[in-house]
């Protein structure tokens, strides 16, 4: 494997882990989940161990077991902290690792958006991202009362799909929008001269007019370029609407096989729609998501999900669900880098016991394999390998 085939590995963070017992271990810290300094533990063990990239959890409602919409239960964790507050929080404490929040764009103004992902990029220097979201869920709308949302009982009702292609038509705006405001501001925009009474070069600060749909934006931003220009974005796609999403305005894309044997007509799907939307330059980064329990001392992970899914409910999820040893996660990793996957994202099953054997056990693993990247970029960008040097849409007129 070149060391341009190797792989990315990224770690997706929710509370105390993605199955919905997993504040029960006894290794669990259920009293931390709302203080920073839990946060600060768990991003900084990812970055210990040489993961790529964290992202955070994130959305306008209590989490639930329905796909699209409330329950009622409370012997599972319900509530979180603001995705993009935490990896603010992280960021002065960690050097090398991607912090990419979760931010929902539907009820979200997208000029928000755009300062505090470049306010991210700057407190971090230079490694932020983020994940647009989609909202189809009533009682989100309801919290905002903008908008009605039908509910989403059936995916296959037309009026259903036409609100799902709806949603990300908006989102794809978002996008463009938070991508125009991070190029508003040229990157030498600030003078900072106190002899000339010059702070800013006004012709280096940009309106962008946008007019569309759902809202108009006028410019400029309020925050200074982004260190990185354009800091990176990234979409969980599962079906046709949302890799088109991916293709036309992300640079990674989190996909869900749940089967290894799914994952080769996945992949052809997502190059797929970017011929369908005529993506050019960088194609998208395609990696995997999988839950995962790993074997520990004294317990496999197969008895330990079987355990938990017998305390109260059993974990369904929209990715693979992988339980058993170090070596065979890494079998699954090596097959998905030879279809041509950047890379996988992996959602510890129990956080308190699957990030440290993801660090102590895989991690090794991989790198005995020489399957993972490594780079000394200081930015995630360049961890990546996206471009490091990206042109302001807005400063080649001024040349012209």
């Amino acid at each position: 494997m070149t060391d341009t085939d190797r792989l990315h590995l990224g770690v997706a963070l929710e509370g105390a882990g993605w199955h919905p017992s997993a504040w029960r271990e006894e290794s669990s810290r259920p009293k931390d989940l709302f203080t920073p300094q839990y946060w600060v533990d768990v991003v900084q063990q990812a970055e210990a161990a040489g993961i790529d990239f964290a992202t955070i959890e994130d959305s306008f409602a209590v989490q639930s077991g329905r796909p699209f919409g409330p329950d009622e239960r409370t012997d599972e964790v319900r509530g979180r902290l603001d995705a993009l507050l935490i990896a603010s929080r992280v960021a002065p404490v960690t050097r090398r690792i991607g912090l990419i929040p979760t931010v929902t764009t539907t009820h979200t103004e997208p000029f928000h958006i755009s300062k505090a992902v470049a306010t991210l990029d700057h407190a971090s220097l230079g490694r932020a991202g983020w994940q647009p979201k989609v909202s189809g869920r009533s009682d989100e709308a309801r919290h905002f009362g903008r908008r009605d949302v039908p509910a989403f009982d059936d995916l296959q009702d037309p009026r259903v799909q036409e609100a799902i292609s709806t949603l990300f038509a908006e989102a794809d705006d978002v996008v463009e929008v938070v991508r125009r405001l991070w190029d508003s501001w040229q990157d030498d925009a600030e003078i900072r001269d106190a002899a000339t009474d010059r702070f800013l070069d006004a012709d280096k600060v940009h309106t962008i007019d946008f007019d569309g749909r759902w809202f108009g934006v006028r410019g400029p931003s309020i925050t200074p370029r982004p260190p990185q220009g354009q800091p990176v974005v990234a979409a969980l796609a599962h079906a046709e609407v949302p890799y088109r999403f991916a293709a036309a305005s992300a640079d990674l894309v989190f996909i869900t096989p749940l089967r290894i044997e799914d994952a080769a007509g996945i992949l052809t799907e997502v190059r797929a729609a970017e011929t369908a939307v005529g993506r050019e330059g960088e194609p998208l980064q395609v990696y995997a998501d999988i839950v995962v329990f790993l074997d520990g001392t004294g317990e496999t992970g197969t008895a330990r999900l079987e355990r938990l899914d017998g305390l109260a409910r059993q974990l369904h999820s929209d990715a693979r669900i992988f339980a058993g040893s170090a070596s065979a996660l890494a079998d699954e990793i090596a097959a998905l880098g030879e279809l041509g996957y950047a890379g996988v994202r992996l959602r510890p099953g129990v956080v308190t016991d699957d990030l440290p054997r993801i660090a102590d056990d895989l991690v090794p693993e991989l790198r005995r394999r020489g399957l993972l990247a490594d780079s000394d970029a200081d930015s995630l960008r360049g961890v990546l390998g996206l471009p490091t040097t990206v042109p302001n849409r807005y400063a080649p007129a001024l040349a012209g």
